[in-house]
């Protein structure tokens, strides 16, 4: 089951459950599209792709809730600048 992080990684933006604007790679780092879009859809953490994430259906939330925790990182924006990655 995937932990929907509530929030983009870069630039903090809200991400909630039903979002169509959320991107993950394959470790569930979490980006908004357009964070996404600067860092040209390579995850700055573990160089993965960034695809849409997939929408949990709002039934199923109270049973397999969203993941609360916030993974913020401002220095990505810099990665995505001078094509680095973070880690």
């Amino acid at each position: 089951m995937l932990q929907m992080r509530p929030g983009c990684e870069c630039c903090d933006k809200d991400l909630p459950p039903d979002s169509y604007d959320a991107r993950i790679c394959t470790f569930e780092c979490t980006f908004c599209s357009d964070c996404s879009d600067l860092l040209n859809g390579i995850c700055p953490n573990c160089g993965g792709e960034l695809v849409a994430r997939p929408r949990r259906p709002a039934a199923k939330l109270a049973k397999f809730p969203a993941s609360t925790e916030r993974v913020f990182n401002p220095e990505c924006k810099q990665h995505a600048a001078d094509g680095t990655r973070g880690v």
